[in-house]
């Protein structure tokens, strides 16, 4: 590829670079100010690199950069911007949460220091960073901060485990949490208590909205984050209590039971509540951030 130059100062840009490292003026990536030559060869380069870096999808990148050479330049031009901006945003994002979490560390901690140089705990950081749950929303990178964070401070539980809470950040989405924290802070709350919690509005039975919360529910149950409150003993074993007689048939219509049902209580499973622990608990700062830092 034939190298870049400012258009202000005429010094070389670096490749992928948003600014020109001497005069600080930003870079218009495929600028229609450029001879067509070079728009086309930097297209059709950087979508060859991009599909020798993403193998699965580098045969799509190869026939996209030929039928674009010599067509539809500007449109290819959009695209390639736009594409390289996503780069740009995600490298940011991780750059912050790697900051963010040392920031959390006590690196003169031995522990923590061989911690983090275990084989374990970059595979760990390996994963995060491979799927990144970051690009959903900031709450979610957040999470995951948390999650690398306490990882490399805590051993409560095991990488295993860690991972298994990885994938949850990939799997749930934001109101999956947000119900996972209403029913940590109040064990023992029914569906109907949570769907207040939230600031819901009532709606119909037979809405989406109450549909989605059924299903919300039985994500969260099946995948052994919650379950139903019931008493048990000292050894954790359910008291398993008489049950009531049952109304008779002909007391009225019976209804299913309802989405936002008051009679049964849930509680936080033990993973749950460690999930909860390691992913919902921020660490305080260990270094004093500068002054107009981003790191929170």
């Amino acid at each position: 590829m034939e190298r870049m130059q400012c258009g202000e100062c005429g010094e070389e840009i670096p490749y992928l670079s948003e600014t020109c490292p001497s005069c600080g003026k930003a870079v218009a990536i495929l600028n229609s100010d450029y001879k067509s030559e070079l728009g086309k060869t930097i297209v059709r380069s950087s979508m060859e690199i991009a599909g020798g870096a993403i193998p699965l999808v580098g045969g799509i990148f190869s026939a996209a950069a030929s039928a674009w050479e010599g067509h539809d330049q500007e449109n290819a031009n959009a695209f390639f911007k736009h594409w390289l901006r996503m780069l740009f945003d995600e490298m940011r994002e991780k750059e912050q949460t790697i900051v963010e979490i040392m920031a959390r560390l006590d690196m003169h901690d031995a522990k923590i220091e061989e911690r983090m140089k275990s084989s374990e705990y970059q595979s760990l950081i390996k994963k995060a960073f491979r799927e990144w749950p970051g690009a959903e929303s900031e709450e979610k990178r957040k999470l995951l901060r948390n999650i690398l964070s306490n990882a490399a401070a805590s051993t409560l539980v095991s990488d295993d485990v860690i991972k298994l809470f990885l994938d949850w950040l990939k799997d749930y989405s934001e109101l999956h949490f947000k119900v996972i924290g209403v029913i940590y802070s109040n064990t023992g709350i029914t569906r109907g208590e949570v769907w207040g919690q939230l600031g819901k509005q009532p709606v119909r039975e037979d809405s989406a909205e109450a549909d989605l919360f059924k299903l919300l529910f039985r994500g969260l149950s099946t995948g052994a984050i919650i379950r139903q409150h019931k008493e048990r003993d000292y050894e954790g074993n359910v008291i398993v209590s008489r049950a009531s007689k049952r109304a008779s048939s002909n007391s009225g219509v019976r209804t299913a039971k309802s989405a936002f049902d008051e009679e049964e209580e849930y509680e936080l499973t033990g993973i749950g509540e460690q999930f909860v622990h390691y992913a919902m608990t921020e660490l305080s700062l260990k270094i004093e951030a500068p002054k107009g830092s981003s790191i929170g």
